[in-house]
Parts: structure tokens; C-alpha cells; sequence
């Protein structure tokens, strides 16, 4: 596979295209990705158009089983994030 984008990867892109001071880029970067998450946080689903959704879905609690000891052990409920991926990111990642 390829290499993982970073945050500095995605400073350096804002820096270069929209000709912001890096400072002044990893600002908004890190603005942007703290708003993202502030929402998901707050139950909140975030869709940005052409590229995804990002949902907040919540887990009910179940039976789960340790696989080294085979003993059943509880699982807690809790809230999951899911990614799901426009059709126009689908379409460009199949080219």
C-alpha cells in the first residue's frame, strides 16, 4: 500500500494551494479536525460532500468469549464511529 496522510501532510497541502502562512495552516487544519470532532462527540453526524458521512452509531451490550481461554466475558455497551465513503469516493478509488 501507499503511506498514512498526516496532519502535516494536510498543513503542508493548505500552505501550498491556498498560499496561508504554515502557521496560519496548521490553525485551520487543526480548527477543522477539532470541529469534526467535537461534533462526533457530541452525537453528531458529519457528512462532507464528495468525499463521506461519519456516523456515531451505538453498540448494544453482548456476551462476548476470550479466544486464549474460551471464557465468556461481557461486553459493554458503547458508541462506535463509522466511516462510509460517498459514491463519488467509491467511483475515484476504483479507477
Amino acid at each position: 500500500m501507499g503511506t498514512t496522510l498526516t496532519r502535516a501532510d494536510l498543513t503542508e497541502s493548505v500552505y501550498e494551494e491556498v498560499g496561508l502562512s504554515r502557521n496560519e495552516s496548521a490553525d485551520l487544519v487543526e480548527r477543522v479536525l477539532d470541529e469534526i470532532s467535537n461534533s462526533l462527540v457530541d452525537g453528531e453526524n458529519v457528512k462532507i460532500s464528495s468525499f463521506g458521512s461519519f456516523l456515531v452509531r451505538q453498540k448494544n451490550g453482548r456476551m462476548g468469549r476470550n479466544p486464549k481461554t474460551g471464557e465468556e466475558v461481557p461486553i459493554e455497551p458503547r458508541r462506535v464511529l463509522v466511516f462510509r465513503p460517498s459514491q463519488v469516493m467509491k467511483d475515484e478509488i476504483n479507477t
